[in-house]
């Protein structure tokens, strides 16, 4: 692979990538391809050699180059295709759709036409010709003597499985190894233009170049990725264009991960760990114990790693370690059956690893007994003391609480009569919500026996086991309040909306006979307002409007008319300051008027102001010249 230093003319030879058949029809061809039932589109070829054009007006074939001078003032492409269906005819500039407009024009014959060409038109102009059988594409340059040009795009092109790629200089060019990679750059330029290749600024053999401006770069490795760049220069200038190529390689497994080793020592040896694979592994956890699951992948770029849980995105509690490669599981629960898989993907591919969480078992118990419901009396049972076991050892048990419980016997116990002792009933409501009240309850001497029966016994019995409660208490003893509100205050402040005034009055707690209190007192008890909205004169405004002025234009794109807008006064009908209409929106003051296209029938002004127009000189300007057409038109 070594560099030709070789130089390129304008461009004899067309510039085509075509999937139709490949000939240059000729007339011939052209009768016979109207009979034919079916044919690919077919660009019509008129090669010859790049010429200087110096006219007022060029028309030109594909296979030209166009060499614009100073006094070109239209340039028209020809594009002629045949095929069956009719062929639909596109035009593209340096890889772009073309963008119609007064200055680039497509013609009813499918030409486009250039009109008063400049400097940004120069550039490279594909005619694309497809049907429902397929396309066929050729490019002519347009450019100026001077600097060479070269044909270039920003294409980004991804290759993950063709043995063989070819883009044009500019693109970005991402392809697996083992690739051939065509790097294509076409020249146009008068003088004619030598084309040197680089590879990260440094000068190419010649052993990577074929003919016509290809730069080939066999069976690619990672060595060989880099910036490689093509400079047509000439007696006028150079110019330079450049692809960056990165080689890709698919995601593959690896036997190890190092961050795994660093990420058990700092967590704790007693977390277990497991690495995937692509056929799959297994791991026994307990619930509740943290994971870590690594995903030991390799590829170029580094490959992203998305996790899944039954092919689903996580929902549980985790964190990623290690860029993603670590997931940890913080605490396991025992519902956690399942597989876990990573997702390693990059532009070259993806590929999947996967491991399945095995969880041991929590189980219930029964084999205790907790206490005797009651120390005497009828009623007193155990039941089973009912636990969560793992692994024989007795855990929360919350752990348990998604599997079946198993049945409780109760067993009878302390079935006795129970000692004499005090009863009482709840107290009765007080006699007063405040001020001081009393409550009072029955107090009385009875025993339980073994059948559930109570007897009353006399208070002795009871006394000397325990002193007798009281059967009297006070209660609500804080003092009667409520809320006193003063008189409402003057109505004042700014309309910041319709009734926004506002006025006050104080607000305190007392007893009932006036003496003030702290207002924590009267909490219980529903609070009057002490603020509240009202109205004043002020807020009685609105904004008054004035009708239209006459438009200032009776058509086009520039006309506009006014109107008077003030703030009166509702009472008075008197202009107050605007900011006391502030609170409501302001109708506009201006607006658009007679937006219509103007009939060019006959050439009048169509604004008032075309003298000062013409004065300012102003004329030559298109705007001004189509709106003061009468104006400017006089001598």
């Amino acid at each position: 692979m070594h560099p030709v230093h070789r130089h390129v003319s304008g461009f004899t030879s067309s510039l085509r990538t075509s999937s139709a058949e490949a000939f240059l029809p000729t007339s011939v061809d052209l009768v016979k391809g109207l009979r034919r039932p079916h044919q690919k589109p077919a660009i019509l070829r008129k090669i010859s050699a790049a010429q200087q054009l110096s006219a007022s007006e060029v028309v030109t074939h594909l296979g030209q180059t166009v060499v614009l001078a100073s006094g070109t003032l239209s340039v028209l492409l020809h594009c002629e295709a045949v095929g069956n269906p009719k062929p639909t005819i596109s035009w593209a500039k340096n890889g772009e759709e073309v963008k119609y407009n007064d200055r680039i024009l497509l013609q009813p014959d499918d030409s486009l036409q250039i009109l008063a060409p400049v400097e940004a038109d120069v550039g490279f102009y594909a005619c694309n010709a497809s049907n429902a059988l397929g396309s066929d594409s050729v490019s002519i340059a347009v450019t100026l003597a001077g600097k060479p040009l070269i044909k270039a795009s920003r294409a980004t092109v991804i290759n993950t499985e063709s043995p063989a790629v070819t883009v044009d200089i500019g693109s970005t060019v991402k392809t697996i190894q083992r690739a051939n990679v065509t790097i294509s750059c076409q020249v146009a330029g008068v003088p004619e233009a030598e084309v040197t290749w680089f590879k990260n600024k440094v000068k190419l053999s010649f052993a990577h170049h074929l003919h016509d401006g290809l730069l080939l770069i066999p069976n690619v490795s990672l060595s060989d990725q880099g910036l490689y760049s093509c400079k047509a220069a000439n007696l006028r200038g150079e110019v330079t264009e450049s692809s960056q190529l990165l080689v890709l390689e698919p995601p593959r497994p690896l036997p190890y991960l190092k961050d795994l080793t660093a990420v058990l020592s700092s967590v704790g040896t007693s977390t277990l760990s497991v690495l995937t694979s692509p056929s799959g592994t297994n791991m026994t956890v307990s619930p509740g114990s943290s994971a870590l699951i690594g995903c030991a992948v390799d590829g170029h770029p580094t490959p992203n790693i998305t996790w899944f849980y039954s092919g689903k995105p996580l929902s549980l509690r985790h964190r990623l370690l290690a860029a993603g490669q670590i997931l940890q599981i913080l605490s396991v629960s025992d519902d956690l059956d399942g597989e876990f898989s990573c997702l390693a993907q990059n532009e070259a591919g993806l590929l999947t690893q996967k491991t399945s969480l095995a969880i041991q078992e929590y189980q219930w118990s029964v084999d205790k007994l907790m206490a005797c419901s009651a120390s005497c009396g009828h009623k007193g049972v155990q039941l089973p003391q009912l636990r969560c076991l793992l692994d024989g050892a007795e855990v929360n048990i919350s752990h348990c609480k998604e599997k079946p419980k198993p049945a409780l016997q109760p067993v009878t116990c302390n079935r006795r009569d129970c000692p004499s002792r005090w009863m009482v009933t709840s107290w009765s409501p007080c006699t007063r919500s405040c001020g001081g009240g009393i409550q009072i309850r029955r107090v009385t001497c009875q025993r339980l026996t073994v059948k559930g029966n109570s007897i009353p016994v006399s208070n002795e019995a009871c006394a000397q086991v325990l002193k007798r409660p009281v059967d009297t208490q006070n209660c609500n003893r804080q003092p009667c309040v409520e809320w006193v509100a003063s008189s409402w205050g003057q109505c004042n402040g700014p309309c910041v909306g319709p009734r926004l005034a506002v006025q006050h009055r104080q607000v305190f707690c007392q007893t009932k006979d006036g003496t003030s209190v702290s207002s924590d007192q009267c909490s219980a008890l529903p609070r009057p307002l002490s603020t509240q909205n009202c109205w004043t004169d002020l807020c009685g405004v609105h904004w008054r409007v004035s009708l239209w002025t006459v438009c200032t234009a009776t058509c086009g794109n520039y006309g506009f008319q006014s109107r008077r807008v003030d703030c009166m006064h509702i009472r008075t009908n008197k202009p107050v300051l605007e900011h006391h209409c502030s609170w409501r929106p302001r109708p506009a003051n201006w607006q658009r008027c007679n937006i219509t296209p103007c009939e060019n029938v006959e050439c009048r002004d169509t604004t008032r102001y075309c003298e000062k127009v013409k004065q300012l000189k102003l004329c030559q300007l298109t705007q001004f010249k189509s709106r003061c057409c009468g104006t400017c038109g006089k001598a």
